[in-house]
């Protein structure tokens, strides 16, 4: 009877614990895809005000066809993107092109100006600074994540696949080159 007893005890708590792991790596990936969420809105934010954006660059700068057809690229490559790794790609094409775009407003001091352009750039600013804090709250999640489900007893429990972290590639951090002939 006390074996009896033993067994049942060991079972439960066993059960017990297979609930709470369960529980938890359900709650970290849906930490990780609430945080995607956030970062996903700042890009969209983002995208949306690129058109206005280079508008109003192409309105002083219309020979800088080069510059401009790197962000609209971007852009459009942005806008296909369906995964987190791909979009992370987009997106540093995209900050990288933005990059280049500002720098020419160097060579055009009435469009550094311009009040709509100094609005621009300042909302752009504001959610670049919104999209760093949302990757560092993402990837934060993710590597929890990624940590728990390789961890004794779950990887061999619940076989989840890692995610992908929301990492940005070092020519994106690059300073642009600006040469005009």
């Amino acid at each position: 009877m006390t074996a009896l007893l033993i067994i049942l005890g060991v079972a439960v708590i066993a059960v017990g614990y297979y609930i709470r792991l369960n529980n938890k790596i359900v709650w970290l990936e849906e930490t990780v895809g609430n945080a995607w969420s956030d970062i996903d809105v700042q890009l969209r934010m983002r995208f949306d005000l690129v058109d206005n954006l280079v508008e109003t660059v192409k309105w002083y700068a219309k020979h800088e066809k080069d510059t401009f057809k790197e962000v609209i690229e971007a852009r459009n490559k942005f806008a296909t993107a369906t995964d987190v790794k791909s979009k992370a790609e987009a997106d540093n094409m995209l900050s990288a092109s933005l990059k280049s775009l500002f720098a020419l407003s160097e060579a055009y001091p009435e469009l550094k100006a311009n009040e709509n352009f100094l609005n621009l750039q300042s909302e752009l600013s504001d959610i670049e600074n919104k999209i760093a804090s949302a990757r560092r709250y993402f990837n934060a999640a993710t590597r929890e994540y990624n940590t728990k489900i390789k961890q004794f007893p779950a990887d061999i429990l619940f076989h989840k696949e890692p995610k992908d972290y929301f990492e940005g590639l070092e020519e994106a951090k690059k300073a642009p080159k600006v040469k005009f002939d």
